[in-house]
């Protein structure tokens, strides 16, 4: 569950233009919904908010039964346990295997070795890897390091999926087999938000489309269409 109430933030090098201007938004806990906007519109401050890489000026916000008005410092890192961010350019460890930047994410969170190897196979087999556990980064295409980013983000089991431009780099058939991926891990009852400037994904998916504008949601529609 994501919960926006008056939410406004304003960074110091523009004080007159909020980046993200008075949104209260909901989204219910397995909800797949689609963020759109053009750039600069606040989409990245917006999923910064969610993950508290920045604090809002003003407003609540409560993600996953977590109010952020009386979260400490020191209990970030289990807020973002819960939340899984996949990005356009993969971030991925060059020097590492794909079951390595998989297991990174548990290793960093303290989990045993045996953890470890009964979890990974399974998350390299849901996001059709697999067979390529050896390999590293540059023996893989575009889509298949995507998948990494995103196995590497949910292995911890995240209650929110944040997808932010995932099909970016990508050309349309593995744009399509993301998009795919996603709606999969949806199923399994991860609440997905993807931000995407791809009208055909947002057009063809018909799921639940927000659109934002200088900072303000401008259209929130069940069945969303969007253009340029």
């Amino acid at each position: 569950m994501i919960l926006l109430d008056r939410v406004t933030k304003t960074y110091k090098r523009s004080p007159g233009q909020p980046a993200i201007n008075r949104i209260s938004l909901f989204v219910e806990p397995k909800e797949f919904v689609i963020l759109v906007g053009t750039s600069g519109a606040g989409k990245s401050t917006l999923l910064k908010l969610l993950t508290r890489e920045e604090k809002p000026d003003s407003g609540k916000i409560v993600v996953g039964g977590i109010d952020y008005d009386t979260l400490r410092d020191k209990h970030i890192p289990l807020l973002r346990r819960k939340i899984g961010v996949v990005f356009q350019d993969f971030k991925l460890l060059p020097q590492r295997t794909v079951f390595e930047n998989i297991a990174f994410a548990l290793e960093i969170a303290g989990m045993t070795n045996r953890e470890i190897k009964n979890t990974v196979p399974k998350v390299i087999e849901l996001v059709g890897l697999k067979g390529k556990e050896k390999n590293f980064p540059h023996q893989l295409s575009g889509g298949e390091r995507q998948r990494v980013a995103i196995a590497r983000a949910i292995v911890r089991q995240p209650k929110i999926l944040i997808a932010d431009e995932p099909t970016g780099n990508l050309d349309p058939k593995h744009s399509w087999d993301i998009v795919r991926l996603l709606e999969k891990i949806n199923k399994y009852g991860t609440t997905v938000l993807l931000t995407t400037h791809n009208v055909d994904i947002v057009n063809k998916l018909k799921r639940r489309v927000i659109t934002l504008e200088k900072g303000k949601i401008t259209s929130d529609q069940a069945q969303g269409s969007y253009r340029q």
